[in-house]
């Protein structure tokens, strides 16, 4: 995997440079801002690009900007946002502009390196991986207009891991119910939501399903 680690914290970078060193990925560009970040994908047009959200000069959403800059030059660039922030307005915008490779830790609940190793390949395949925390924060902006009215509590329940990014399996584990339960509820989910079917949308409506919500 070739990836763009774009931190305003040098000893960050170096550190990501090496564990990803060691798990077999090259790391093609660090950069600490947000313009660097741009040049830096185009130039070496990366699986991923790894970025914060607070970058200079203003340490607000540089990093965020930077990234709905990247997928509009290389759509085909996975996103990733590793930060200790959850910055609303452009975090909706980037999720909801394609429902593909793009996904958003919280630096302080990646409790484990295999966690953020996972989410990285999710994201470089072309999925999604997405902190809970992010996702609540994320879905409380949009209440006044929120699809989850339409949903079962426990359609609910199961949307809300699926929105982690976990398989049907895994959120079938968490809520300690069969599999084939999950799929019926994921079912009834996306009908809901009146979600396209079938191969030929080209997106995971278990993706769309979440970012449908966020874009409301």
């Amino acid at each position: 995997m070739r990836i763009v680690l774009a931190d305003d914290s040098a000893l960050l970078r170096e550190g990501l440079a090496r564990l990803l060193a060691d798990e077999g990925h090259e790391v093609v560009a660090g950069v600490g801002d947000g313009e660097a970040m741009v040049e830096a994908v185009a130039a070496h047009v990366p699986d991923v690009v790894v970025a914060d959200v607070r970058m200079p000069p203003t340490h607000t959403d540089e990093g965020l900007r930077a990234a709905l800059e990247v997928r509009r030059r290389q759509p085909g660039v996975g996103v990733l946002v590793l930060s200790q922030y959850i910055e609303k307005r452009y975090a909706v915008e980037l999720l909801t502009q394609d429902g593909a490779a793009v996904g958003y830790l919280l630096k302080d609940r990646v409790a484990h390196v295999d966690d953020f190793l996972d989410a990285l390949a999710r994201v470089a395949a072309g999925g999604a991986a997405f902190d809970p925390e992010v996702v609540r924060q994320l879905l409380s902006r949009t209440t006044h207009t929120d699809p989850l009215d339409r949903l079962t509590t426990r359609e609910s329940e199961v949307l809300a891991h699926m929105a982690e990014g976990r398989t049907n399996a895994a959120v079938a584990k968490a809520l300690h119910v069969s599999q084939s339960a999950v799929e019926k509820h994921a079912n009834a989910i996306f009908d809901k939501l009146d979600l396209p079917h079938g191969p030929e949308t080209g997106y995971s409506r278990r993706v769309l399903a979440i970012l449908r919500y966020l874009g409301t």
